[in-house]
């Protein structure tokens, strides 16, 4: 009998795009089908203006979930984003002042820029059940790496930005969140409530060298995705 090696193929076949920029809906829905809800809210730091397309958007318009939507972006007067610029000085007191219940069910950074460093300061008692975060496919699978601290980093749209999948994976098993893939595009990584994810029987945790996926986005070079272009400035060790 071939045994197949766990993988974020585990993930693949549930995506689904509505709202979200690629198939993170299906995944989303696939994960609350098996380990339930418990307050339906969801934080999503980098939701975009509006919002017109963001992770959680079509479970608080469709489903009915509480949102806590923030981005640094300038915000029409319509707007249901608060217009936020979360560093991981402020992280756990924004969640606070903003009436955000311990352990809401999803939490959402893409940020391009201090992902790691606000994943790593957030307080265990507002870690979510759910986590869904941007990772640097472009930093490979081994090294834990991130973008130096800095509160003001703006995104160049260059490769640096972010952290790779080691660090992130590192900061969030210490908050016994556990990975469980990420998407077919190398874009987002999903983690999951260890207690919760013990309950269900369909998704493994994954190590970080069976959950990583290469980059399907951006430049090419000799017919494979790269990512961005390159930058002169240099990642740190974490």
């Amino acid at each position: 009998m071939l045994v197949t090696e766990p993988s974020s193929a585990q993930l693949h076949a549930h995506e689904r795009r509505v709202t979200s920029q690629n198939g993170e809906d299906g995944i989303l829905e696939a994960l609350f089908e098996l380990i339930g809800t418990t307050n339906r809210h969801a934080v999503e730091f980098g939701a975009g203006i509006g919002p017109s397309e963001c992770n959680s958007l079509r479970l608080v318009d469709e489903d009915g979930w509480t949102p806590t939507w923030w981005d640094g972006a300038d915000q029409p007067p319509d707007s249901r984003v608060r217009q936020v610029f979360v560093t991981a000085d402020n992280i756990n007191a924004l969640l606070v002042d903003h009436a955000v219940p311990e352990r809401p069910d999803l939490i959402s950074i893409d940020i391009d820029s201090n992902d790691y460093w606000i994943l790593d300061a957030l307080d265990e008692r507002l870690t979510p059940r759910v986590l869904v975060i941007e990772y640097n496919a472009s930093l490979g699978p081994t090294d834990r790496l991130t973008v130096a601290y800095d509160p003001a980093f703006v995104w160049e749209v260059n490769d640096y930005f972010g952290a790779s999948l080691a660090a992130l994976a590192a900061a969030a098993s210490r908050r016994d969140l556990a990975l469980i893939g990420c998407d077919s595009l190398g874009i987002n990584a999903f983690f999951v409530d260890r207690a919760a994810l013990a309950l269900t029987a369909v998704f493994e945790e994954l190590t970080v060298a069976q959950g990583f996926v290469p980059c399907g986005y951006g430049i090419t070079e000799n017919g494979r995705h790269v990512g961005y272009r390159r930058a002169e400035r240099r990642f740190v060790e974490v």
